[in-house]
């Protein structure tokens, strides 16, 4: 091949490199623009995510305000007037409504008003001073029903909406998140609230806590409300539904929650007290007081007895074993295992009825 071949050999094997090089280029650029709008389509189509208004559909038409008739005892003649009190959940087609306690409880006359413009005068089913929970009656067609899944327990970090009438201006909805879960020494010893920061103000007590797909994971509560009314950004709870739940089926079935009472009061186990009474395990609740007319007294428990069983359930503190004896049906039988001066025993206790200072 003499140097002329040579040289056009070589300028075809440039050329040919030159396009495939920019054959190249072109479908790799018609790549990256393909991929692009792909991921810009996913971004717009998820986009609509970011709205709530599906799960607030879902929910809200099932969240009446509650207002009370109230009437002028002195002279009952004169015209009554209607007051805000705040919300309550609409909980199922037979017209059952959740909401607080504290809501209802001077209520002369309770009036129901759902979104679609319709008002219901409500009966009070049961109340429960001690979770704050009523449960009210209302008679209606075509009820709208809250969402609710019981299975699905709500997770710090999960967004929420809170639905309610705050300061009796309509129906608002505030969005937050879970900020903690099983927040407890706000109340009795029943109660294991949902702290979010949602804004829930006077008004939206007894309203509704939804998650992002609209189904019902809390009764909101303004009453432990950190900061008052005014403190509507500030720290906030709800009532978890699962506990709500429970207690609204009491309420229907018995007008009111009976709780069973063992007539103590305990402690945890903390390591100081662990050594001097020589015990390895922590787990366990000090009996630190004993009601001389209940039931622990009857069985013969005494103070500094160490509670490690109840009903053959290992006790690991004080809210598990005070929620195991409400729990219990008044009259049952049990079994509590114990240590007292390093030695474990069983004794036998019949749980009595808690009883309940009048409001």
């Amino acid at each position: 091949m003499n140097l002329k071949d040579t040289c056009i050999y070589i300028i075809k094997a440039v050329v040919f490199g030159l396009i495939m090089a920019a054959v190249f280029l072109a479908i790799t650029s018609l790549t990256q623009n393909s991929s692009l709008n792909h991921s810009l389509t996913n971004v717009s189509n998820n986009g609509s995510e970011l709205s709530f208004a599906k799960a607030v559909r879902r929910a809200a038409p099932a969240v009446a305000n509650i207002y009370s008739l109230s009437i002028d005892q002195r002279n009952p003649l004169n015209s009554s007037s209607l007051q805000g009190l705040g919300s309550g959940v609409i909980m199922s087609k037979e017209g059952y409504v959740l909401t607080n306690y504290h809501v209802i409880k001077k209520a002369d006359e309770i009036v129901i008003a759902l979104q679609d413009g319709r008002k219901f005068t409500a009966e009070v089913v049961g109340s429960d001073p001690e979770t704050d929970l009523a449960v009210l009656k209302i008679e209606g067609d075509n009820l709208p029903i809250v969402p609710v899944n019981l299975e699905k327990p709500a997770q710090v970090g999960d967004v929420v909406l809170a639905i309610g009438n705050p300061y009796n201006i309509g129906q608002t909805i505030t969005q937050g998140i879970i900020s903690a879960t099983g927040r407890s020494g706000l109340s009795s010893g029943y109660l294991d609230f949902l702290q979010t920061d949602a804004a829930i103000n006077a008004g939206n007590s007894g309203g509704a806590l939804i998650d992002t797909g609209g189904e019902l994971i809390g009764i909101n509560t303004a009453a432990f409300q950190v900061g008052g009314d005014n403190g509507g950004n500030g720290i906030s709870f709800a009532i978890p539904i699962k506990l709500a739940h429970s207690i609204m089926d009491k309420l229907i079935k018995h007008g009111r929650v009976i709780r069973g009472a063992l007539g103590i009061s305990g402690e945890p186990l903390n390591p100081v007290m662990a050594q001097i009474l020589n015990l390895p395990d922590l787990k366990g609740v000090l009996v630190t007081g004993i009601d001389p007319d209940g039931p622990a007294a009857r069985a013969r428990l005494t103070p500094r007895d160490v509670i490690t069983q109840y009903n053959d359930e290992d006790v690991p503190g004080v809210e598990m074993l005070m929620d195991r004896i409400a729990e219990t049906t008044p009259g049952t039988k049990v079994n509590m295992t114990i240590i007292r001066e390093g030695k474990q025993q069983t004794l036998p206790v019949i749980i009595a009825e808690k009883i309940t200072e009048a409001e």
